[in-house]
C-alpha cells in the first residue's frame, strides 16, 4: 500500500535514508512532484524509468542543492554560473555536457545532462539530509506514468502510480504548477528547449545575449516530445471565436464535452469550468483542472487557446502536446 506521508522532519528524513540505500521517494518541487532516486546509483534510476514506464533513451533532470554539487556532474561553464546565481533555487533546468567521469545513468543515450536546483523547501530539506548521507544529486522525473499529466498534488501522484508509488512526501499543491524553463547551454549559443516560469527575455537578460528557439540539434530533454502531458480523454485546442460551434458540433454527433474556457460560457458544454484570466493562475490550475475534465467521464475535452504573448507560453505549450497526443 502507498504510503504517503505529512513531510515533517522525520519524514524527510526517512525518505533521504530511503535514497541513500537504493529506495525511490516522491517529493514535492515548487513545479512538479518529483519521483526521486540517487541519480548514482545505476539500479536505483533504473527502477524509475520502469516505474514511469519511460523510454530507455529519454533523460531525466538530476536535482542539486546549487552550483557546488552540480559541479561535479557537468563540464561548468560561465553562463551556467551566470544563470545559476540569478535563478537557482528555482524553476531552471541547465542542459551541459556530461563530465566524463559522472554516472551516465541518468542521461539516457546523451553525452549531456539536466541539472537543477529547486526552490520547495522541502525538496531543498531532502537534498540537505541525503547529502548528509552522501548523496550529490537526485534524479527525479515528473511522478506519473510517462506522457499524461504530470502530479502537481500528493493525490495526483496515487491516482497515476497507485501501488507503484514509493513513500510520497506530501508538501501541498505546487506552486509553479508547469515544469521548469529548461535552457542548452551544451553548445555555442544558449538554447530554449522548454518553456517554463521563466522567460526567454529574463534568459536573455541575465546572458547578455540572445536566446535561440530549439533547432533539429538540439540534445533530447526532459518533456520535450511533441506529445506529452495528457490526459486519457482526447484534446482539443481551440480559437475562442470557434468553440461554440465546434462544441456544438461534437455535441450533435453524440459526444459529450468538458469545456475550459475563459470567454464562452461553460452552459454550452456538458462540463464546463472557467479559465483564469491571468498566466500564472492557469499555469498553477493546469494540471489539476486537465485532471478534473478528464475525470468528467465526457468524450472530448476542448480548451480555449490561450494568448501567444510571453507570459502565456509555456501553457500555450503544454496544451498543444497534450493535444498531439490525442
Amino acid at each position: 500500500m502507498t504510503l504517503v506521508r505529512p513531510a515533517d522532519a522525520a519524514a524527510i528524513e526517512e525518505a533521504a535514508a530511503r535514497l541513500a540505500s537504493g529506495g525511490l521517494v516522491v517529493f514535492p518541487t515548487e513545479t512538479v512532484y518529483g519521483l526521486g532516486a540517487d541519480a548514482a546509483n545505476r539500479d536505483a534510476v533504473a527502477a524509475v524509468y520502469r516505474i514511469k514506464q519511460r523510454p530507455i533513451g529519454h533523460p531525466l533532470i538530476v536535482h542539486a542543492l546549487d552550483d557546488g554539487p552540480a559541479m561535479a556532474w557537468t563540464e561548468w561553464s560561465q553562463r551556467a554560473q551566470r544563470l545559476a546565481e540569478a535563478f537557482w533555487p528555482g524553476p531552471l533546468t541547465l542542459i551541459l555536457k556530461r563530465a566524463a567521469d559522472a554516472p551516465a545513468w541518468a542521461c539516457g543515450v546523451e553525452s549531456t545532462i539536466g541539472l537543477r536546483a529547486p526552490a520547495h523547501p522541502v525538496a531543498r530539506a531532502l537534498l540537505h539530509a541525503f547529502a548528509r548521507r552522501g548523496g550529490i544529486g537526485i534524479a527525479a522525473p515528473s511522478a506519473n506514468r510517462f506522457g499524461r499529466v504530470s502530479p502537481t498534488r500528493a493525490e495526483h501522484v496515487v491516482e497515476d502510480l497507485g501501488d507503484d508509488a514509493p513513500l510520497i512526501l506530501d508538501g501541498g499543491p505546487c506552486e509553479e504548477g508547469v515544469e521548469s524553463t529548461i535552457v542548452d547551454l551544451s553548445r555555442g549559443r544558449p538554447v530554449l528547449l522548454r518553456p517554463g516560469g521563466i522567460s526567454v527575455a529574463q534568459l536573455a537578460a541575465v546572458l547578455g545575449e540572445e536566446v535561440l528557439e530549439r533547432d533539429a540539434h538540439a540534445p533530447r530533454a526532459s518533456g520535450t516530445l511533441d506529445a506529452h502531458y495528457a490526459p486519457a480523454t482526447p484534446v482539443e485546442v481551440v480559437d475562442a471565436e470557434e468553440v461554440p460551434a465546434r462544441v456544438a458540433q461534437l455535441r450533435s454527433q453524440g459526444s459529450s464535452v468538458a469545456l475550459w474556457s475563459r470567454s464562452v460560457p461553460a452552459s454550452i458544454a456538458d462540463v464546463g469550468l472557467a479559465m483564469s484570466h491571468d498566466a500564472r493562475t492557469t499555469a498553477h490550475e493546469l494540471y489539476d483542472t486537465l485532471r478534473r475534465l478528464d475525470r468528467s467521464g465526457c468524450d472530448r475535452i476542448v480548451i480555449e487557446r490561450v494568448p501567444r504573448t510571453p507570459e502565456w507560453r509555456a501553457v500555450g505549450d503544454r496544451l498543444r502536446r497534450a493535444a498531439a497526443a490525442s
